[in-house]
């Protein structure tokens, strides 16, 4: 277990909304006491197991034993045993993956209904003119033991004018069973051709689409542009960078969504349905490149930290498990760059502030959550899986 000397004086408010504070990244940092005293640990899920560039975890949809690691490079690999000292194979697709910097393997989704039909998506980016990200349908004939690629079925594939941003999270809603795209604004720096604020491109947007309706998929009605020649109708919420990673919260349905920045700010937005969260007017609550800027009808994002903290923000979970109660509700966040874990809480004063919780090492690529609501860390530089723990 990695456990890090507590010191209850460094429990301390860091960013209130728009605001910005103070973080480490040296893994001998002290660890911050959750509200409730209890500290908070990180041990290893499966300390018998390292993997390559893993990029998500995931957990089986009705078989809680069994786990998927989703690597960048192209292979995802399961196993059913936390003491397990290897792991099988589910599928590999590399020979299909441009993988390397942003690109490559980048998420995995099980259908609401694989226990019935097999079907699972990956996202993953291939090669174009440099790249193209495609979402795409696969099979399991077994129950989640292995699938074929040969049973693909590509559903959405995008041109990427760049190399980087490419997002690629996927998830589907938990009440709606709509399928969630994110996609970056198409690389760069800036967004030379602004992408994130054209609503006639899917760069820069998080979609919305029904993979069960007409082949290849249909659109859910309340889509914002639906029957508009204003948008795209896949658009559910655009202005974003590259949100990289971004989660629901499977108690209430919020979508909270971590967008990368520029040079300056990174973000944290809670997601609602035809919003525009800015990008490239604003980096965070600043106006880029030109300022003073119009910020009309942009949704602001609920904290936003400077460099000092970190460099590349990666989204997290709502925290509802059961082995820390003092972070029941609290969104888990942390940062890819510095190792910084962060809690955000509600204030009870109608915003939110957010605490450093751990100074972790880590190089997060990702957060996980599995089916009782406990929250674990992927340390893309090591290989990693982590869980947050209470410390003895």
């Amino acid at each position: 277990m990695r456990i890090l000397k507590t010191w209850m004086g460094l429990f301390v408010g860091l960013i209130i909304v728009g605001g910005c504070g103070g973080g480490g990244s040296d893994s001998s940092s002290p660890m911050i006491l959750s509200a409730t005293g209890a500290a908070v640990a990180l041990e290893n899920a499966f300390p018998n197991l390292a993997f390559n560039q893993p990029v998500a975890l995931l957990q089986h949809p009705t078989d809680t034993a069994r786990w998927y690691v989703v690597e960048q490079a192209g292979r995802v690999l399961t196993f059913s045993d936390p003491m397990a000292v290897s792991a099988d194979v589910f599928i590999d697709i590399g020979t299909r993956v441009t993988s390397g910097g942003e690109g490559g393997l980048l998420s995995m989704a099980f259908h609401p209904a694989f226990f019935v039909n097999g079907a699972f998506y990956l996202s993953y980016t291939g090669p174009g003119a440099p790249l193209i990200s495609h979402i795409a349908r696969f099979t399991s004939m077994d129950d989640g033991i292995s699938a074929d690629p040969l049973t693909e079925e590509i559903i959405l594939s995008v041109d990427q004018p760049f190399g980087n941003h490419n997002g690629g999270h996927i998830a589907f809603g938990p009440f709606d069973g709509y399928l969630y795209i994110g996609l970056g604004d198409g690389g760069s720096g800036g967004d030379p051709f602004q992408n994130a604020q054209d609503t006639q491109t899917l760069l820069g947007a998080m979609l919305r689409i029904d993979v069960d309706g007409p082949v290849p998929y249909g659109i859910p009605a309340d889509n914002p542009f639906v029957g508009s020649s204003t948008g795209l109708p896949e658009i559910y919420a655009w202005g974003f960078r590259n949100p990289w990673r971004w989660s629901f919260d499977i108690q209430t349905g919020s979508l909270w969504l971590g967008d990368v920045g520029q040079n300056q700010w990174e973000e944290i937005n809670r997601v609602e349905i035809g919003a525009n969260y800015g990008w490239n007017i604003l980096e965070g609550n600043n106006c880029y490149p030109v300022d003073p800027c119009s910020t009309a009808e942009i949704a602001p994002p609920v904290v936003a930290y400077d460099r000092n903290q970190g460099v590349s923000v990666t989204g997290g979970y709502v925290y509802r498990g059961v082995v820390l109660p003092g972070l029941f509700g609290d969104y888990i966040y942390g940062d890819f760059g510095s190792g910084t874990v962060w809690r955000l809480t509600d204030d009870q004063q109608g915003g939110t502030t957010s605490e450093i919780l751990i100074s972790s090492g880590a190089r997060i690529a990702s957060f996980a959550q599995d089916h009782d609501g406990e929250i674990y860390l992927i340390d893309y530089g090591v290989g990693e899986i982590l869980r947050l723990v209470p410390a003895p």
